[in-house]
């Protein structure tokens, strides 16, 4: 497996030069932005969104409340067992890293002793991107707990995949092999984690002492009406009946 997409004229290899290609371009303070953005800006970005999705659903006082926080426990579970998937299958699959098989290419991660440090170059496998597998699991299960954060989850997603190719430590199908195995991981494993994980949130929910954690201790409720004022009619104002009695 290890001759996938390593030589010869592909679509793989010319993407990774076209998007590559444009490191030689852009000045060196946003080729280091660039690979700081992929390597730690949109991984905790998406921790961060997780967060803010778990405060925005806690305060809602809804009982669907709890199967999108359980979908929200399942996201970094499954981010997780999607990386734990991913070390055999890169191991089996044996892909080298790009800068390893074609010449020519800027190489700005700082694993890679690249410009963004001067560390030990990656020995590690391709094939798949564990940077794509984790945002994109991430996004996954957002999605699943929140439409509205799983878009930008995905957003995130798709942004981590890019900063791969361009700082040249990944194949394009090395990103979307990434975004696939995440992907699959939360969606065919989603039914029977929320079936285990709901219970879970709803027991939690119930307690006095880590309530907190799915309910917020002061949820936004309607503000009462008050019904005698609003029966009452203002001073100096007439009446249905005194109208017609008239």
């Amino acid at each position: 497996m290890a001759e996938l997409a390593t030589g010869g004229p592909n679509a793989d290899v010319s993407l990774l030069y076209g998007i590559n290609s444009l490191a030689r371009q852009a000045p060196g303070w946003c080729d280091r932005a660039v690979g700081l953005t992929g390597e730690y800006v949109v991984p905790l970005a998406l921790v961060l969104l997780v967060l803010w999705c778990w405060h925005t659903v806690r305060r809602r006082y809804e009982p669907t409340a709890a199967e999108s926080l359980a979908a929200l426990v399942w996201a970094p579970l499954a981010s997780a067992l999607a990386l734990a998937v991913n070390v055999p299958l890169r191991e089996f699959v044996g892909r080298p890293r790009p800068f390893r098989q074609h010449e020519g290419l800027q190489v700005l991660d700082s694993g890679s002793g690249g410009v963004l440090g001067a560390g030990p170059a990656r020995t590690d496998f391709s094939f798949v991107s564990d940077h794509a597998t984790l945002a994109m699991a991430l996004a996954a299960g957002l999605f699943v707990a929140h439409r509205r954060f799983g878009l930008a989850g995905i957003g995130l997603a798709l942004v981590e995949g890019f900063c791969r190719v361009y700082t040249g430590v990944h194949y394009p199908t090395d990103v979307i092999g990434g975004f696939a195995l995440g992907t699959a991981v939360v969606l065919v494993l989603a039914p029977l984690a929320m079936a285990l994980l709901t219970p879970v949130v709803r027991a939690v929910g119930g307690s006095a002492r880590v309530g907190w954690l799915v309910r917020s201790k002061d949820p936004v409720l309607p503000l009462p009406v008050d019904l005698t004022q609003a029966q009452t009619p203002p001073a100096g104002s007439r009446t249905h009946d005194s109208d017609l009695a008239a």
